[in-house]
């Protein structure tokens, strides 16, 4: 079975971006990117994922949050 990825890495990053950093919602990155809120949702635990073992993502991570 062929792994690919449906979406291009920079809007995957674009995406997390506004919504980790600049605390925008997931509906309405959806309704502005038109994807669906589970793309969003699987990405964003993907990076959680990524922050456990990259100390730099973590730190990004860490200072949303506690600025939510």
């Amino acid at each position: 079975m062929a792994n690919y990825n449906k979406y291009d890495p920079e809007l995957k990053e674009k995406v997390l971006h506004l919504y980790l950093e600049e605390g925008r919602t997931k509906k309405s990155l959806t309704e502005e990117y038109h994807l669906g809120q589970g793309t969003i949702t699987y990405w964003i635990q993907q990076r959680r994922k990524e922050c456990q073992t990259n100390t730099t993502v973590k730190e990004q991570t860490d200072a949303y949050e506690e600025n939510k």
